[in-house]
């Protein structure tokens, strides 16, 4: 929530920020409910593209130089004399860090963090564009891939690299970005399958996007949608990339016709919809994470009962950083710093389903045997995402909800 002692002008932003987005997010990206990353047997959170505020982050470290990881040049974020103790983190509903992990960035660092949920990458990214030069927050976590050069058109952020950054970092830096978005985990959103349903049932998985459309597994898969989900935005990413910007339209009218369903977010489509996910649903192909297979080894069980298709793949990477005109660009700083810090990146599995990427973080057990990365995951280049999106959206919604 915002607190009553920050600045009248920044309460009056967000007020029409907020009724901005409501009528202008739904080809941005965004819903009020949008997905954990990963599935946990009993998520926590309405998963979506907006969910409740959760507690986390923190970091230690106050430095204002900073140089530019992979543009080859120094940047300076000018931190200003702080006229509070508070740091604002904007960030998804999907944040999620210990709380023991925000104790000590206080206690280490002085600043009060109070965090404030946003919704998911589309969102969240819509709402700091709306409020550009006097930002809801002093640093964002969670613009992603899909939507980090709109950010940086629209001069959101202010340039800062932690000094500390892993070396493992640089490789996923935003083409262009690396002096304003810090790179701080990873994912990739795959199609996953009930290993187990289709045993029982005696036909054989699919591996393939192509497979998808095939007559065996009419009315087996679901999806959240594109224009309301993160990870829905990455699946449609993941088709323009594998059949080609004028291809992929015809893909998804034969995945339409071949029985898919489009639901509104993450959590209907995994918990309610998915065999696997709990909720007694009766479609066994899903899109999810490659991350979500540890997370259905049953109780006593030893390996997980479902899989995630690597040949279905889109890289998804989550960054932070300092907003633009922030009342606490030192506060700013000393989060996005922890935020790549061995505690936190350790934190990340367990607590937000992504990948750390800090490399050098050891890995839960269960990550480490049964998590997998797409060594080839589906591409579509930063710039050619920001000039098509809104293109490719309505295309989209036209087939998969008109």
């Amino acid at each position: 929530m915002m607190p009553t002692h920050r600045s009248t002008a920044r309460a009056l932003a967000l007020t029409a920020a907020a009724g901005l987005v409501l009528s202008s997010c739904t080809l941005l990206g965004g819903e009020d409910d949008e997905p954990s990353p990963a599935p946990a047997p009993a998520p926590t959170e309405d998963v979506g593209d907006e969910g409740e505020s959760t507690t986390g982050a923190g970091a230690d470290g106050d430095s204002s130089t900073a140089t530019a990881g992979g543009d080859g040049e120094t940047n300076t974020a000018t931190a200003a004399a702080p006229t509070t103790d508070e740091v604002v983190l904007v960030t998804h509903s999907s944040f999620n860090v210990p709380e023991e992990l925000v104790a000590a960035f206080e206690a280490e660092t002085g600043w009060d963090l109070t965090i404030q949920s946003s919704g998911d990458a589309g969102e969240l990214t819509n709402r700091l564009v709306l409020t550009a030069g006097s930002p809801i927050g002093d640093v964002v976590f969670g613009i992603d891939n899909t939507y980090g050069t709109r950010a940086l058109d629209e001069g959101v952020l202010a340039a800062y690299t932690p000094s500390d950054l892993p070396e493992s970092a640089e490789e996923h830096a935003l083409q262009g970005g690396a002096a304003y978005l810090t790179p701080v985990d990873f994912g990739d959103v795959c199609v996953n399958v009930d290993d187990v349903w289709f045993a029982n049932n005696g036909i054989a998985p699919p591996q393939t996007l192509t497979d998808l459309t095939d007559p065996e597994y009419e009315d087996l898969f679901v999806t959240p949608g594109a224009s309301t989900s993160s990870p829905g935005m990455a699946f449609l990413l993941a088709t323009v990339g594998q059949f080609g910007p004028g291809q992929w339209q015809g893909y998804w009218e034969d995945l339409m016709a071949n029985g898919a369903k489009v639901t509104s977010g993450w959590t209907d489509a995994y918990t309610v919809d998915f065999t696997a996910g709990g909720g007694g649903g009766d479609r066994p192909i899903v899109l999810s994470y490659a991350s979500s297979p540890p997370f259905t080894i049953p109780e006593g069980g030893f390996q997980p009962t479902t899989r995630a298709l690597m040949e279905t793949c889109f890289r998804q990477v989550e960054y932070a950083g300092v907003l633009e005109g922030a009342e606490n660009p030192e506060g700013a700083q000393a989060v996005v710093d922890w935020l790549v810090s061995p505690q936190v990146q350790a934190s990340i599995p367990d607590n937000m389903f992504m990948f750390p990427v800090d490399d050098e973080v050891e890995l839960p057990e269960l990550w480490a045997q049964w998590a997998t990365v797409a060594e080839d995951p589906i591409v579509v280049h930063p710039d050619q995402i920001e000039q098509e999106r809104e293109t490719w959206l309505r295309e989209w919604a036209d087939i998969a909800t008109g």
